[in-house]
Order: structure tokens, then sequence, then C-alpha cells
């Protein structure tokens, strides 16, 4: 996979793919592939898979969310929140190959434009194996949240809570 890739709608028959690359990206953090097809059918619009020349090669799952709390690792979640406030990025995998393209940076920032034209003031996410400054270039700050500390720390020690504020001027 060398050729730029193009973000597109994730489809029921990508599920495969997403689970591989998952094992390879975060292996210390395995889920259930029954957590994505979930996240698929709750909130599809929120699910895209990086495609270049025909095969998969990254993800991103996210969806409405409640601020200050984090969906338990590997848990489904049986239906989107009534009092969603914050537009959560559970996961962004993209494989070694397909990494420093610019394409992660672009899904946030298409994630951030729907999350606005949402409503939602904010994005969150848990950093995981050390990522909190690719995080902070794009706009995510590291939140201090005593309530979903233990949570957080399922994740590793280095996994932070981060959140993005959200404005017309702060999405590409």
């Amino acid at each position: 996979m060398t050729s730029a890739g193009r973000w597109r709608a994730a489809e029921r028959s990508d599920l495969s793919a997403i689970v591989m690359i998952a094992s390879r990206v975060h292996p210390a953090f395995p889920e259930h592939e029954s957590v994505f097809q979930e996240r698929l059918t709750l909130y599809p619009t929120g699910v895209r898979v990086l495609e270049t020349e025909g095969e998969i090669g990254g993800y991103v799952i996210s969806h409405p969310w409640r601020a200050g709390s984090v969906p338990a690792l590997n848990s489904l979640l049986h239906a989107m929140p009534d009092d969603a406030n914050t537009f959560y990025m559970h996961d962004l995998a993209v494989l070694p190959a397909m990494r420093g393209t610019g394409l992660a940076r672009d899904i946030v920032e298409k994630l951030a434009s729907h999350a606005l034209s949402e409503g939602f003031p904010t994005m969150s996410l848990v950093a995981v194996n050390d990522s909190v400054l690719f995080w902070q270039h794009l706009g995510f700050a590291v939140a201090s949240n005593a309530a979903v500390a233990e949570k957080i720390g399922s994740y590793g020690d280095s996994a932070r809570l981060m959140v993005r504020q959200l404005s017309a001027s702060s999405t590409g």
C-alpha cells in the first residue's frame, strides 16, 4: 500500500479487516469483533475505513458519548446515550505503511466537522501507546478526570483522556 488512500464508509464486509488491523496496531487492547459490529450498527456514520488499492489500511470508530466518561474497553454499548454531549473517538488505527501520509489528520478533521454539524462542542478520546503528542498536534488536550481514572488506567500507564474544543474555526 504505497499510493494515497481514501476514507470511506465501512461496510459489514470490512469487519474482518478492521479486527485484523486492531490486533496489529493495538495488540494490548483486544476487542471482540462484536464491539466493532455494534458500533457500525449503532452509528454507521462514525465508522470509516482507509482504503488503498482495494485493501483496508486503517479504520476509525467514533460516536456520540457523554463528556467526562469513556466506554469500557471491549464492551457493548447497546444504544447511543440520549444525553450525549461529546463526539467520542473510540479508535483510530492505521497500518505502518499508511502512516505519515496525512490521512489520519484528514479523517480527524472530517469527524470534527461532522461533530460540530451535529451540535457537539467537543471531541474526546483515550490516547494510548504514547500517542499524546500526536493528538496534541490535532488540537486535543489532556483532561484530568478522577471519575474515570481507573477505567482509563485499564488502557495502560501512558493512557490519557483527551478533549478537543470544537468551533467553526477549529475544523478543517
